[in-house]
């Protein structure tokens, strides 16, 4: 084989092979939101998992589970037959699409807590902090938090 054809293979094994690594490096990247996470007060502990390919949170701890000796409800819930459901293992983080860079965008918080609904963005600032922002209509308006994993 010539020299110039050598060159030529070598060059379409090249972008083969970085081109499915950078196709495959994104969605590894996403999994990274996968885990176990601890709200800035400690209070609360959130189970991030992926269904499909969105990403949802479960309420899986708190550090105050009862409310007048019985197990919390969703008291504040704008639909009232929703409100005797368990506080521990609601979905409050829901369809959540993966942006790239780190970023996990287009989902709902929902804060039991006010019943309310809100826009939020997700950010992992390293391997363990996890920047909440939630919003109403836009992004300027809100407040954010850092949330910590839970090494299991």
């Amino acid at each position: 084989m010539r020299a110039s054809k050598k060159v030529k293979v070598l060059i379409l094994i090249s972008l083969f092979f970085f081109g499915n690594i950078l196709t495959v490096f994104p969605s590894a990247n996403s999994d990274l939101l996968i885990g176990t996470w601890q709200n800035a007060s400690g209070e609360v502990r959130v189970e991030i998992y992926k269904k499909g390919h969105m990403f949802f949170g479960k309420l899986d701890w708190l550090k105050n589970p009862y409310r007048n000796g019985k197990p919390k409800t969703d008291i504040k819930n704008p639909n009232p037959a929703l409100r005797s459901r368990p506080v521990i293992g609601l979905i409050i983080i829901r369809e959540f699409m993966y942006e790239g860079n780190f970023v996990w965008d287009n989902g709902k918080v929902y804060d039991p807590d006010s019943g309310n609904d809100y826009s939020c963005k997700l950010r992992l600032l390293n391997r363990n902090s996890l920047e909440v922002r939630g919003f109403i209509a836009i992004s300027l308006i809100g407040r954010t938090e850092v949330w910590t994993r839970i090494v299991k």
